[in-house]
């Protein structure tokens, strides 16, 4: 199915954005794609973009950590992952490690735990090594760091 575009005027699609960017925080990338969907050429989408940076309704560093803190604490999403989804959005290097940053160690490494823990119980697989090869790329489809996932697996083995 074809998207349909909606023609908007520059004025129209300007009051849209700014309601639709206040809602919720949005990347510059996110903007523009909506703007191109309310029908308005190149030259006035990046002035709008330029616009909504300038009025605050856009800022990638305060997008990149929001949607970090979300991802980790609703999703449960590994750095990985997040900084992947972030440069899909055209987001900076320096606002990725901004919005990783926010993201507290302790509570990483428990978060993981967790993760693995959780779908340990879910796995039926009585041979230990399949078990543990499921639960690795399970983390690892979480977007969390091998070594991490392995030092924690090596850790709940021990305990």
């Amino acid at each position: 199915m074809e998207k349909q575009i909606k023609h908007h005027t520059p004025e129209q699609a300007l009051i849209k954005i700014r309601d639709w960017c206040a809602y919720q925080e949005r990347c510059q990338q996110e903007a523009r794609d909506k703007l191109y969907d309310y029908g308005l050429k190149t030259d006035e989408v990046e002035n709008m973009i330029a616009q909504l940076v300038n009025e605050n309704f856009i800022n990638e560093e305060r997008f990149a950590i929001a949607f970090a803190g979300g991802k980790f604490r609703i999703k449960k999403w590994g750095k990985v992952k997040i900084k992947q989804e972030l440069k899909a959005k055209h987001i900076s290097d320096y606002c990725i490690k901004k919005g990783l940053a926010i993201i507290d160690s302790t509570e990483y490494i428990n978060t993981l735990k967790k993760v693995l823990a959780l779908k340990a119980k879910s796995i039926t697989e009585k041979n230990f090594l399949k078990k543990k090869q499921k639960l690795v790329r399970y983390a690892l489809s979480k977007g969390y760091e091998q070594d991490l996932i392995f030092d924690v697996l090596k850790s709940q083995e021990e305990d």
